[in-house]
């Protein structure tokens, strides 16, 4: 019964692929309203035939179905229930069918929430969709099938990749997918409107949710990735600008600057031309992501190892969805006239000048990754842009950009010019004033207390002149959740990369060390026996002026499907600070080295983007106000 699920797996893959052709056949793009009706039925139909098909998928991993070569290498008959139906995802072929059980969902919400487009618009922008599934799909079917089967069947599989044997699977692909393929609709849509006479307020409007939405998922999803990497990799760092970071960060920079230029038209009815060109590049960054991951040019703990024709199929993916957009929108740019011309000391002026800020900040960031890659491929010498770069280069863009998110408040109001100065003035000596008082012992940690500062002075300022006035405050409720979370993730970041202390050394049981204000002492190790590992747990005792604190347990495992070792960190959580510990090898009997991590305030890091992701939801939710009021 279990292998006859495969099957039905296989041929729902197929039969959503015919869906898709059909979607797309001319007759059914033609203007009739027979047509039009299996288009708007074939466009919801899709979703639950790809999603039946994944289940089907993980049916298969549950029921521990090695005749399909895909659970057999990435299952085990040891493996625990719940990485059985994350291994589903955990390899290319799975997390690919997840892409395309997503981008169904997204075109499924986008036929359900389209009623109330013109039938012309809709219909192009759900065949604009409908190509993009299809375009997926085929590369799944072709190059990628998740159901192709063993020529002989294994008595057991080769078990998951233990790094990957953790919650962080379950929840970041899902997420970070949520926002990746959300960005097709704002694509589609953009595209779709080259197509019109005008690209009206209305629609901007209509998008907007679409964009926040696409954002917030794409927030969480590198969060939720960070977090993972951070407590999983035993390295103590939560970002380390690895190629395949960057690919989910540029389009998050891009998707910020559209969600600014995307409110200014709908609000204003300006940047028309400008947010079509931001919502086709956005996606674009999308799928660069996407090839870089899965073309296998990449060497990252993130990257599969996958044969040239898949990259080559993606590729050519990458430059047909992108030059076609790109090909429309030039064809087609001269129709977006702006409703109002744009003053540079302005309200829109400064929306401009954010775009532009972030956009460069892309770049440079687009540049530090595919130019190795590019030297690389060309057969020349070969470089490594790490740190220092992005340090150099991004940090910089990113201070202008930070006085510009405290002045927002202040800009959205309706008083005077001299007004403005003079709040400006004040909150601009409070800040450096609390700077000077907190930190100056480094420039980072400096520039972190006073943009913290900076940007929330703002709000609080803005929210007491607008006390008296309910409904503006509820209209701006998401800027305020948004621009607050981003000033709690800044004082997090510096503050704990400016303050961290970090120390290597060896231990042996009953000896102390004293890292920072701290002692460890080495207390004891003990063994544990799971299902699928076996694990040595070290006890590390931690105490200040004698008096305890805290009982830290990392870990070394060893899975019994692989001869490595793997690290699990213990973490003492607190608001004000993590105390890390990681367990490195056995150097003789009851000795062993040690990483420890003293990171101050670091959990801000992840509060803050909670913050973040509330002021979409609330923004969200009030799509319908005008925060320029």
């Amino acid at each position: 019964m279990i292998i006859e699920i495969g099957y039905v797996g296989h041929f729902l893959l197929l039969l959503g692929l015919m869906n898709c052709i059909i979607l797309l056949s001319p007759k059914v793009l033609t203007n009739s309203n027979i047509s039009q009706e299996i288009l708007f039925s074939a466009s919801k139909l899709h979703f639950p035939i790809i999603l039946i098909s994944f289940l089907c998928l993980i049916t298969t991993f549950v029921g521990e179905d090695y005749s399909l070569d895909y659970v057999s290498k990435n299952s085990n008959s040891s493996l625990p229930l719940i990485y059985k139906i994350s291994a589903a995802w955990a390899g290319h072929e799975g997390s690919m069918l997840l892409w395309c059980v997503v981008s169904s969902f997204w075109m499924f919400l986008a036929s359900m929430y389209s009623t109330n487009l013109h039938k012309r618009l809709r219909v192009n922008f759900l065949a604009i969709m409908g190509i993009l599934n299809l375009g997926f799909l085929l590369f799944v079917v072709a190059t990628s099938n998740p159901f192709d089967r063993n020529m002989t069947i294994p008595l057991d599989g080769n078990d998951l990749n233990p790094l990957l044997q953790d919650f962080g699977l379950i929840v970041h692909p899902p997420m970070l997918y949520m926002g990746y393929v959300g960005l097709s609709v704002v694509f589609s849509f953009a595209v779709a409107c080259c197509f019109e006479d005008d690209f009206k307020k209305e629609w901007a409007q209509w998008i907007r949710p679409w964009v926040l939405a696409s954002w917030a998922f794409l927030t969480l999803g590198i969060a939720l990735g960070s977090w993972w990497a951070y407590y999983e990799l035993g390295w103590g760092g939560w970002w380390f600008w690895d190629p395949v970071e960057n690919a989910s960060f540029m389009p998050w920079l891009m998707a910020t600057a559209l969600l600014h230029s995307v409110i200014a038209t709908s609000e204003r009815g300006i940047f028309k031309s400008w947010t079509i060109l931001l919502s086709i590049f956005t996606f674009s960054l999308s799928l660069l992501g996407t090839f870089l991951v899965r073309s296998g040019i990449l060497i990252s703990v993130h990257s599969f190892a996958n044969d040239p024709s898949r990259g080559v199929f993606i590729l050519f993916m990458l430059v047909a969805l992108i030059g076609g957009g790109l090909l429309s929108y030039a064809l087609n740019s001269k129709k977006f006239i702006d409703d109002s011309d744009v003053r540079l000391i302005s309200r829109e002026g400064f929306f401009l000048l954010n775009n532009i800020l972030l956009v460069t900040a892309t770049f440079t960031i687009l540049l530090g990754t595919m130019y190795p890659l590019f030297l690389d491929i060309l057969g020349l010498e070969k470089i490594s842009v790490g740190v220092p770069y992005y340090n150099a280069v991004f940090v910089p863009l990113m201070i202008p950009l930070i006085l510009l998110v405290g002045y927002v408040p202040i800009l959205l109001s309706r008083t005077s010019i001299d007004s403005q100065l003079v709040q400006l003035f004040i909150i601009f000596v409070i800040s450096i004033f609390l700077s000077f008082i907190f930190s100056v012992q480094s420039v980072l940690f400096f520039v972190g207390i006073f943009s913290t500062v900076w940007i929330i002075a703002n709000i609080l300022f803005d929210f007491y002149r607008s006390s008296d006035n309910s409904v503006k405050i509820r209209r701006r409720v998401g800027m305020y959740f948004a621009h607050f979370g981003l000033a709690i993730f800044i004082i997090g970041a510096s503050v704990s990369e400016s303050n961290k202390i970090e120390k290597e050394f060896t231990l042996e049981i009953g000896e102390s060390k004293k890292v920072g204000v701290f002692d460890y002492r080495f207390e004891n190790l003990k063994e544990f026996k799971s299902a699928n590992y076996d694990a040595v747990i070290a006890s590390i005792i931690v105490s200040k002026d004698d008096r305890f604190i805290t009982e830290i347990n990392p870990e070394k495992r060893l899975y019994h499907s692989s001869d490595s070792p793997m690290t699990e960190a213990g973490i003492n959580g607190r608001l004000d600070r993590d105390l890390y510990v990681s367990l490195g090898n056995m150097v003789s009997d009851n000795k062993w080295s040690m990483r420890i991590y003293d990171k101050p305030l670091i959990r801000l890091i992840w509060i803050g983007t909670i913050f973040m992701i509330l002021g979409a939801i609330f923004s969200i939710r009030f799509k319908q106000s005008k925060i320029y009021e």
